[in-house]
C-alpha cells in the first residue's frame, strides 16, 4: 500500500511540475539545444565511466 502512496505521489507531482515548466519556460533556441545535448552526452559518458570502473574495480 506504500508503495502505491507513493507513486501515485510522485506521478501527480511530475504531472504538475510538467505543465509548470510547460506555462512558464522560456523558448529555446537551436544553438541552446546543441550546447544542452553535448553536455548532456559528456556527462552520460563519464557516468557510464564511473559506473563501469565501479563494477570492475
Amino acid at each position: 500500500m506504500n508503495l502505491i502512496t507513493i507513486l501515485v505521489a510522485l506521478f501527480i507531482g511530475l504531472f504538475v511540475l510538467v505543465k509548470l515548466a510547460e506555462r512558464f519556460s522560456k523558448p529555446v533556441s537551436n544553438e541552446q539545444y546543441g550546447k544542452y545535448s553535448k553536455w548532456i552526452i559528456i556527462l552520460l559518458c563519464i557516468f557510464l565511466a564511473f559506473r563501469v570502473f565501479e563494477e570492475f574495480f
